[in-house]
């Protein structure tokens, strides 16, 4: 394994690790009484949007490097496909924005039944997005972790500890003594009277 090859990979964890964090961050779907606010919601767009950025910065420097010559085109995949994974997340994040804005400035009509519908309508929007945001931030960071492992294999001793059961195998138990078979009884022979 080269230090590219090492350093590359320590990126690609790091920029995985970024992409758990931020998951861990979202709000939990579901709970109509406990919407997400839209401060919180712009700090993860903003905070995205800044993961977007070093993805792109690190997929530039790289391919700049392999231009030069350097053998980087496992880790300029990896990040690149993570940037996909990250801009459906910011996508979905946009769009609960644009949903509670629409409770704030619905907020008065909330006992018209129009409204009401609409307003319901808008927080199934926000799980279902919260969802997706929530989906595409794992497929981000697995992305990465994988392509990392494709980057810089683990060696030789961590591959074979990983194929370890880890359930205790205890010595072979006798093999229980198999039952006799019947035996057809012998012809007697008949004797007369």
């Amino acid at each position: 394994m080269s230090t590219n090859s090492l350093s590359d990979a320590l990126a690609i964890r790091a920029m995985a690790s970024a992409f758990d964090a931020q998951r861990g961050k979202l709000p939990v779907p579901g709970d109509p009484h406990r919407l997400p606010g839209n401060i919180v919601v712009a700090q993860q767009i903003s905070e995205l949007g800044k993961l977007i950025t070093e993805l792109g910065d690190e997929v530039l420097f790289r391919t700049i490097k392999k231009e030069a010559g350097s053998r980087t085109t496992p880790a300029v995949s990896g990040f690149s496909a993570a940037v996909r994974y990250a801009g459906e997340a910011a996508t979905a994040l946009g769009e609960v924005a644009q949903q509670l804005t629409f409770l704030e400035q619905t907020e008065h009509l909330h006992e018209q039944p129009d409204a009401r519908d609409a307003r319901e309508a808008a927080g199934l929007v926000i799980d279902d997005r919260l969802e997706t945001a929530d989906t595409a931030l794992r497929e981000a960071a697995d992305s990465l972790h994988a392509a990392s492992t494709t980057v810089s294999p683990p060696s030789s001793r961590l591959r074979a500890a990983l194929t370890r059961t880890t359930t205790p195998v205890y010595g072979a138990a006798p093999a229980a003594p198999a039952p006799p078979t019947p035996t057809a009884p012998a012809a007697q022979p008949v004797r007369g009277r």
